[in-house]
């Protein structure tokens, strides 16, 4: 059964914006070669300024995925983000069926 993830990475900020930007499609790769898809385009939001320092770092590129996969589809991704260097934060959340529903990532709203 396919369900609704939003996914959020912080990509490290020292790293030139085309180097960042080639993150997205690495991991829109990944979630497609996992059996998921994406719904839409990546909502990247640009280098930012964080809320306090993360490894002695002040800011980090923010993207934003909203995909369908399986569940347990993306463990070994998520496991590729905790030992890349590059990949600051993430964050996989299931949307709730009625969420899914309202931002058109699956059926019709309930």
């Amino acid at each position: 059964m396919q369900r609704a993830y939003e996914l959020m990475v912080i990509i490290d900020g020292d790293l030139e914006d085309t180097a960042a930007r080639g993150w997205i499609k690495s991991i829109s790769d990944s979630i497609a070669a996992a059996g998921g898809s994406l719904h839409g385009k990546p909502d990247w939001w640009g280098r930012r300024q964080y809320a306090y320092p993360i490894e002695k770092k002040e800011y980090g590129y923010y993207v934003v995925f909203e995909l369908l996969a399986a569940g347990g589809a993306l463990d070994e991704l998520e496991r590729s983000f905790r030992i890349a260097d590059d990949i600051v934060r993430h964050k996989l959340i299931r949307l709730p069926e009625a969420e899914a529903a309202r931002r058109g990532i699956t059926g019709a709203a309930a």
